[in-house]
C-alpha cells in the first residue's frame, strides 16, 4: 500500500507541477522564475533555484509528521514528492539545462521529446504566452517530430 501511495503521489505531482509552473512561477512569483528564462543571473545560481527550497518544505513537513505518527500515509506522500523533486532535478537541471555536463547527446525519443518541449517553453522570454508547463508528460506532437 505504501508503494502505491508513493507512485500515485509521484504521478499526481506532474499535474501539480503544471499548475504551479503556469500560475505561480509564471504568475505572482515570476520575480523568482524570470532569470531562468532571460538568463539575467550572474554566476552558477539563479533566483529560480529558490523554488528548490520552497517545494522541499511540504515534502519535509509531510515526512516529519508521518514519521512522528509511525510512518503513516503522510510520510509516503512526502516521499513521493521527494522522488518527483529528485527526478525534476536530474532531468531538468542536469539533462535539459546541462548545469552538470551529463547525457548531452541521446538518441532516446522520449528524452529528445522532453528536451524539445522544454525548449519550446523557453522560447518565450516573458511570463505570458507560455506552453509546455509540465515536466515528464510530453505532448504527442514532440514525439511525432522524430518519426
Amino acid at each position: 500500500m505504501n508503494l502505491i501511495i508513493v507512485l500515485t503521489t509521484f504521478i499526481l505531482m506532474e499535474g501539480a507541477t503544471w499548475v504551479i509552473h503556469k500560475y505561480v512561477m509564471h504568475g505572482f512569483l515570476w520575480v523568482l522564475h524570470r532569470d531562468h528564462h532571460d538568463h539575467s543571473n550572474e554566476g552558477p545560481f539563479e533566483r529560480n533555484d529558490w523554488f528548490f527550497f520552497i517545494f522541499a518544505l511540504p515534502a519535509i513537513t509531510l515526512m516529519f509528521l508521518g514519521a512522528q505518527k509511525g510512518f503513516n500515509f503522510q510520510f509516503f506522500i512526502g516521499l513521493g514528492i521527494t522522488f518527483y523533486g529528485m527526478a525534476y532535478f536530474f532531468v531538468h537541471d542536469i539533462f535539459i539545462h546541462q548545469r552538470i555536463n551529463f547525457l548531452k547527446n541521446t538518441e532516446n525519443p522520449y528524452l529528445q521529446a522532453i528536451r524539445r518541449a522544454h525548449k519550446q517553453h523557453h522560447k518565450h522570454l516573458g511570463k505570458e504566452e507560455g506552453e509546455c508547463f509540465g515536466f515528464l508528460w510530453v505532448p504527442v506532437k514532440y514525439f511525432k517530430m522524430f518519426f
